[in-house]
């Protein structure tokens, strides 16, 4: 049960980031000093939607958390590959870096735990 409650935070957290990727993918953008690619955030902020969606309204959320940890690889390549870019806020994206990186320990744990319980 407790991989339960993780999962159904883990859901919020991703309404929420979705809800600011696909409203406002500028002032992401901007952060990371990536102001050209606004489609790309918007379409990871749709897709965000969909697994929070998933978790909060699913029984046995299992398919949706993994499919947050399959979110968490396209966001660190994605991180990867801008940090190389010229106009990249390096430090910014370092940062977020290690933020998404936390975040997947958490995703991968709570997805092994759902599938356990």
């Amino acid at each position: 049960m407790k991989a339960q409650k993780v999962a159904r935070a883990l859901g919020w957290f991703s309404i929420g980031l979705g809800v600011f990727e696909t409203f406002f993918p500028g002032k992401l953008n901007g952060f990371l000093g990536l102001d050209d690619r606004t489609r790309v955030t918007r379409a990871y902020g749709i897709r965000e939607l969909a697994a929070g969606a998933g978790l909060l309204t699913q029984p046995k959320p299992t398919v949706w958390q993994w499919s947050r940890v399959a979110g968490d690889v396209l966001d660190l390549t994605s991180l990867g590959l801008a940090a190389r870019r010229k106009d990249a806020a390096r430090g910014r994206i370092a940062a977020a870096f290690g933020l998404v990186a936390a975040i997947t320990v958490l995703d991968v744990l709570c997805a092994r735990g759902l599938a356990q319980e």
